[in-house]
């Protein structure tokens, strides 16, 4: 087997630092990781919400052009960005044991929490985020942020909000945990599908021997089976990074529970159920969970949201 591995990341900080990850995990099994860094429409274009722009293959479309043609073996994704639909002859190889998965307020400046500091002005560019906050928070004041991490915190300091909703994940792997306020609450903010996470793309023309050896360093299969709900949740409501769709499934003692759901944009309606499952029927009972809340009135928002959308 040649021990070469040629991993696609994207250029920012953090996907640098995932991609890094993945390649020192590597190491440890004798691989040879090479980075190759290749840019998406998603980090070249900043001056539009990602509600306007899209959401399928923004972060992820051009890392699979890179695997279609074996320029590169494996791509590194945050599973969050990863669309539900992968293209033909892709597939996820393996995903990576989970961080926290909160969402957390960030700020440089002396602010408390959310219910405290009420007048502050959020900055965010995850329509999930806008809407839990219209919900939780309807007198919240937002501004939308694009760019990557360092980016929208240096927009923060130069005064274009008083502070942001991100993912603890990517704050916690930057070393910025000093400017972290208040980690949100899982009864309010159900992150992404997939938060938290690293998602190992290949594509099926990949050496098998070679493709086994790197799921067995980087596979686990709790976080793994979780994150198959998740996204058979999200696919089966058809919901991108442009509608407001959250799911997160955790590991309990002898089975998992997985909680998901829909909020309008306006925040007015929310719809949130639970169910149980195992690691041998994860995707059908994200599949059920879906449908339930379809049947619950999911399908109506998810017009309206399309609708005012303009899709």
């Amino acid at each position: 087997m040649n021990k070469s591995v040629r991993i696609g990341t994207r250029g920012s900080k953090l996907a640098l630092w995932q991609a890094e990850h993945v390649a020192a995990c590597l190491k440890t099994k004798g691989l040879e990781p090479e980075i190759v860094i290749i840019d998406t429409t998603g980090d070249k274009i900043l001056d539009q919400s990602l509600s306007k722009i899209g959401s399928k293959g923004l972060f992820t479309e051009e890392l699979e052009e890179q695997l279609q043609t074996g320029a590169i073996d494996i791509a590194v994704h945050s599973a969050k960005d990863l669309q539900t639909h992968l293209k033909d002859g892709m597939y996820i190889l393996a995903i990576t044991q989970r961080e926290v998965v909160n969402d957390v307020l960030v700020s440089h400046k002396p602010i408390r929490t959310l219910k405290e500091d009420a007048d502050i002005v959020i900055g965010t560019s995850s329509t999930r985020r806008r809407a839990l906050l219209r919900k939780f928070y309807p007198n919240a004041k937002m501004v939308d942020m694009r760019g990557n991490l360092q980016t929208r915190i240096r927009k923060m300091e130069e005064g274009a909000c008083d502070a942001m909703l991100l993912a603890y994940a990517g704050m916690h792997r930057m070393g910025y945990d000093t400017l972290i306020r208040e980690r949100l609450s899982l009864e309010e903010f159900i992150p992404a599908a997939g938060q938290g996470t690293l998602a190992i793309e290949a594509s099926s023309t990949l050496d098998k021997e070679k493709a086994a050896t790197i799921r067995l360093v980087l596979n686990d299969a709790t976080t793994e089976t979780a994150v198959l709900a998740e996204r058979a949740f999200l696919r089966t409501l058809e919901g991108g990074c442009s509608v407001p769709v959250f799911a997160l499934a955790v590991a309990r003692d002898t089975d998992y529970l997985l909680t998901g759901g829909i909020v309008s944009l306006d925040g007015t309606k929310y719809l949130k159920q639970e169910i149980h499952f195992t690691a041998t029927d994860a995707e059908q009972r994200g599949v059920e969970l879906a449908t339930a809340l379809l049947k619950a009135g999911a399908e109506g928002i998810l017009y309206e949201i399309k609708q005012s959308l303009g899709k």
